[in-house]
């Protein structure tokens, strides 16, 4: 994403009758940099949750006198339904946690506590906080007119893409958009435009493999009434009717090779001659073309050189969403969110279902991703407020042919695994500057560099 993200500070409620185990709790958290409050009642965390919204974590213990772990659960989800709680327990109350599993708690810790797993398992539960503060937003831009902002993605190899296509944006440069299918080049052409000195005037899109033959030259340059049967009045075409604004070109390598030549006499002298008139007419738009053929391809064989040279002052290239792993959960549940408000109902998704996601091969990209979502929302028959890895099995396509970037081709995937190689790989980009790095990640700094120190003790 190319705004900066600044999550909410994430605080945490120790609520243990134990004041021994909750001091040291307390100590323990606080030294991983997380605010932490501490309750010895049910009671006396109802308060600390009242005054303080920013609690994003609750460690909870099961056995308590006055009001047990379980009806403490049950209200803090009543006044916070997104507040993740964690149930503490004694060996002899595991069935007393599997319970709570079931009425919400995101997981439960056996006494005595491994301070390694539990370092852990607050990181991962404070990420998913954010993940969530930053769909929020995320979305909350989708509302907006299109811009860079629209486009959802913490993925360094994405965001470098957006970088280049703001740097043009500013100019008047004829862009080149090269991607697979459902990677987004509409969505980055409108963005340009949005941010370009033409953004008040009319974007208009083009898709040149979808115009018949014989008709792809009076639909873009325009016909004189009278030049053939059936031409009844003058039409202006699509240069003329952009004046001002921008044409997007989509899958240009379908054009037929004499409107080509037409084409780029728009690119070179700023002017057209409409299909049965002898006079030139002169035209101010700004051209951003996409395709989803390899560039050696577009370049070789379906674009007439002159014409390739011209159009391609700037190329973008987007990456498939195999190669952006890192950007499948963010869509995901924008995605769901999006479909949340349509629906008027909250669905979430399991973490066997985000594994599966996250292990596709998605050859359609971001829209077969958000296609696989709306046809599990339409087929889930066991809640329609989850969606579980069986209601995705059918609707997506497993990675092992797919071709990962490079690390990752001969291990299996995990999500602490990528989640690594994205930080890795942001700091590469920012040559190790760790508060540009979180920036480029879309996480706190804080965050970064308690993963950092968790992959320091791991490795």
């Amino acid at each position: 994403m190319s705004s900066t993200f600044a999550p909410h500070p994430c605080g945490i409620l120790v609520v243990d009758d134990d004041a021994r185990l909750a001091a040291t709790l307390q100590e323990l958290l606080a030294g991983e940099g997380y605010s932490v409050e501490v309750a010895h009642s049910a009671a006396e965390a109802l308060a600390i949750q009242e005054r303080n919204p920013g609690i994003a974590l609750a460690l909870v213990d099961l056995i308590m006198p006055v009001t047990d772990g379980l009806a403490l659960l049950n209200e803090l989800h009543r006044r916070d339904p997104d507040l993740a709680v964690v149930v503490m327990t004694g060996y002899g109350t595991i069935e007393t946690a599997v319970e709570a599993i079931k009425r919400g708690a995101e997981d439960y810790l056996t006494k005595p506590m491994d301070s390694h797993a539990l370092r852990k398992k607050v990181a991962r539960l404070l990420e998913v906080f954010e993940l969530r503060e930053r769909v929020q937003q995320l979305e909350a831009n989708l509302d907006r007119a299109p811009s860079f902002e629209t486009i959802l993605s913490v993925s360094p190899l994405m965001l470098h893409a957006i970088e280049q296509a703001k740097t043009v944006a500013a100019t008047d440069a004829s862009v080149l958009l090269v991607g697979e299918t459902g990677t987004g080049k509409e969505l980055m052409a409108r963005a340009i435009h949005a941010s370009s000195p033409r953004a008040g005037r009319s974007f208009l899109p083009v898709n040149c493999g979808a115009i018949p033959r014989e008709l792809v030259e009076s639909e873009l340059f325009g016909v004189r009434r009278g030049a053939y049967t059936g031409a009844y009045e003058n039409v202006p075409g699509i240069f003329v009717a952009a004046a001002g604004g921008t044409v997007f070109l989509d899958e240009i390598g379908e054009m037929p090779k004499e409107a080509q030549v037409k084409l780029l006499r728009v690119l070179q002298e700023r002017e057209l001659r409409p299909v049965g008139s002898v006079r030139p007419v002169s035209v101010d738009v700004r051209i951003v073309a996409a395709s989803n053929r390899p560039l050696a391809a577009l370049r070789e064989e379906h674009l007439r050189p002159d014409l390739y040279f011209r159009i391609a002052t700037v190329v973008i290239e987007l990456p498939p969403l195999r190669a952006r792993p890192e950007d499948v959960l963010v869509l995901a549940h924008a995605f769901l969110g999006r479909i949340s408000r349509r629906t008027h109902r909250q669905i979430t998704l399991t973490r066997s279902a985000e594994d599966l996601l996250v292990h596709s091969s998605f050859p359609g990209n971001v829209r077969e991703l958000e296609n696989a979502l709306e046809s599990a929302v339409a087929l889930s028959r066991d809640d329609p407020h989850v969606i579980t890895e069986k209601d995705l099995g059918s609707l997506v396509r497993q990675s092992e042919a797919a071709p990962l970037p490079g690390r990752f081709r001969e291990q299996p995937l995990s999500l602490e695994a990528l989640e690594r190689a994205a930080i890795e790989q942001a700091l590469r980009l920012c040559q190790g500057n760790r508060t540009r790095a979180s920036s480029l990640l879309g996480i706190s700094r804080d965050t970064l560099h308690r993963k950092l120190r968790l992959y320091h003790q791991e490795g």
